[in-house]
């Protein structure tokens, strides 16, 4: 594990662009390299202030998204869905143009992926996260004013709490939840902001900004 540098600042512990810790997952960033040799092609950094009060925590970096752009949730519809949001509850200044050069910054939170490297459709293993895990525990430790982690999705919301050593079976993901685990931060659960789930009707719009909305008020505490 090594120190990165991204656009946000130093991450306190990273993997690099060549990551070896999940066989399956190099040769699928390989394959695409030798595709798509101007896309990223490499683990996606974390984007945002580690002084930041909110972390969250999606499943793994897309294909045509974060693969492509080297930004989290940047070049795909879950992006679409997400920037606007934090703009919308002031969480960010300026606009997203899905690209990691359109100058957006976010103000008041840090987003992170529970597996850094895109894996084949979409679908990272239980070894995947848990090699990927270490990256997590020190995105948490780092950020000393923390108070709320969102969790995008169940898979995310699992790999926050074995991340953090908690029962899975204490704390059941559900859509607008908020657990308190004991600790000086509370953790969140929304539906994940993908296409799918909007073309399905399980999460609308408003329902995505209601889950911000409520978080507005932990994190002004």
């Amino acid at each position: 594990m090594t120190m990165q540098k991204s656009g946000a600042g130093v991450n306190p512990v990273a993997p690099g662009r060549d990551c070896d810790l999940c066989p399956r997952l190099v040769t699928y960033r390989e394959t695409s390299r030798a595709a798509n040799e101007d896309w990223h092609n490499a683990p996606v950094q974390s984007f945002g202030p580690l002084d930041a009060k909110l972390l969250i925590v999606g499943l793994a970096p897309g294909m045509k998204g974060a693969n492509r752009t080297g930004r989290p949730f940047t070049g795909d519809y879950a992006g679409d869905l997400l920037y606007p949001t934090l703009a919308k509850v002031g969480l960010s200044e300026g606009e997203y143009g899905a690209s990691p050069e359109d100058g957006l910054r976010l103000t008041g939170c840090r987003i992170t992926n529970a597996v850094r490297c895109v894996p084949p459709e979409n679908k990272p293993t239980g070894a995947e996260a848990k090699a990927c895990r270490p990256f997590l525990v020190a995105e948490i430790e780092a950020m000393t004013n923390l108070r709320v982690i969102l969790a995008l999705g169940v898979v995310a919301h699992n790999a926050v709490l074995a991340t953090l050593g908690e029962r899975l079976a204490a704390y059941k993901f559900k859509h607008g939840s908020v657990h308190d685990l004991g600790r000086t931060f509370w953790f969140a659960d929304s539906y994940h902001c993908s296409r799918y789930n909007t073309n399905t009707g399980r999460l609308t719009e408003a329902m995505f900004h209601s889950v911000f909305e409520r978080l507005q008020g932990l994190l002004k505490k």
